[in-house]
């Protein structure tokens, strides 16, 4: 699991293009803070609570539904990237401009083309989504569990 500190869009596209609608919020927003830095420390700690493995790290975007080819990923390494994924993106940029608070928290399922002899497969992500789907549930249970009793405790003041 890596929580994610920062992204780079390579899409292409922005959601953020075509007509405006200003009830969700400016038009060009800021994108400097898009991770929440105080909730990523409420997943840290979950994480140390619940002795499960969380890396940080920068996520890039590409558009898939193919994988990246080794050029892309050598690419992204000087980009600063430390995983690449096909998702999370776009809502992040969106629930941002829209004022919403953002964690990321991304299961990195294999190793991007070209780091190791392996060939690249659907398969391979679905089963080591599936391995690592009890730690995620206890890492998310703890911090949603964390966040409300934050939100009585606020309430109560």
């Amino acid at each position: 699991l890596m929580l994610i500190t920062d992204h780079i869009n390579l899409m292409g596209i922005n959601p953020l293009r075509g007509g405006h609608h200003e009830e969700f919020g400016d038009r060009f927003p800021d994108m400097t803070d898009v991770y929440n830095s105080e909730d990523a420390q409420v997943f840290e700690q979950n994480a140390r609570q619940g002795n499960i493995r969380l890396r940080k790290g920068v996520y890039a975007e590409f558009s898939g539904p193919s994988f990246e080819t080794p050029a892309e990923i050598r690419m992204v390494q000087r980009l600063g990237a430390d995983a690449v994924g096909m998702s999370t993106v776009p809502e992040a940029i969106v629930a941002t401009q829209m004022g919403i608070r953002v964690s990321g928290v991304s299961c990195i399922t294999n190793m991007a083309a070209g780091m190791s002899g392996a060939k690249l497969g659907h398969k391979d992500v679905i089963e080591t989504a599936a391995r690592v789907r009890k730690h995620f549930i206890a890492l998310l249970d703890g911090v949603i569990h964390e966040f409300g009793n934050t939100q009585q405790s606020a309430g109560a003041i």
